[in-house]
């Protein structure tokens, strides 16, 4: 059994809509957050609140580079 430290999620708001890439420790309950728009944020303001795609990194760290790549940011970490 793996155990997985951070995770990369992209929601979104609907079919060819708004997107919100995101790291945690915890995916189930960030996306729960999401849906129930505890933040008033990006999420809440776009409706963004489906989970479309994740992926899962053993250590925190490769979970925020991997973020950033996807953002298309530098990864120095």
């Amino acid at each position: 059994m793996q155990i997985y430290k951070g995770f990369v999620y992209i929601l979104a708001s609907k079919r060819n809509g708004t997107l919100y890439i995101g790291v945690t420790n915890n995916l189930a309950r960030r996306v729960a957050e999401h849906k129930a728009s505890i933040d008033e944020g990006f999420t809440s303001r776009y409706n963004v609140k489906t989970l479309v795609y994740y992926e899962a990194f053993r250590d925190f760290y490769s979970a925020i580079c991997r973020e950033k790549q996807l953002k298309a940011w530098n990864c120095n970490i």
